[in-house]
């Protein structure tokens, strides 16, 4: 089974409330068209992850972050492909999050995090996210 590796940006930042809020996107295309997801995109030759990552949102979302810790890695079998997806806490450093390729976007807090349908390898972060999320407060 092929195997395609990804990065994605779980992006912080606090609402008026003084709460941690997450940011999540809705995919515009492709087959899982509609469904929820932590914006990002494929490794291209040669880029850190990391590089990725703040190149993918760039792109996809007119907006540069700052490129955190690594919260984990996910791996999960599609139909067709093996996803390898390194998950990185980023931090908005420029921009207004302009919605390019993705139809929708929300900020979630960590009690909303339920409140998308998640793809099926994102929503394994989910409780990962919330529960680290509740440590911080």
């Amino acid at each position: 089974m092929k195997t395609v590796k990804v990065v994605a940006a779980i992006i912080k930042a606090v609402n008026e409330n003084g709460e941690t809020i997450i940011f999540a996107t809705q995919r515009g295309y492709g087959d899982f068209k509609g469904g929820w997801e932590f914006p990002g995109g494929k490794i291209e030759s040669g880029e850190t992850p990391q590089e990725a990552l703040k190149r993918e949102i760039i792109e996809e979302l007119d907006t540069e972050v700052s490129v955190g810790e690594l919260m984990d890695t996910v791996e999960y079998n599609y139909p067709q492909f093996h996803l390898s997806m390194d998950c990185f806490w980023c931090q908005i450093v420029r921009g207004n999050l302009v919605l390019k390729e993705h139809e929708a976007a929300r900020w979630l807090t960590k009690d909303e995090l339920n409140n998308v349908e998640w793809l099926p390898a994102d929503i394994t972060l989910i409780e990962k996210i919330r529960n680290l999320l509740s440590m911080t407060r």
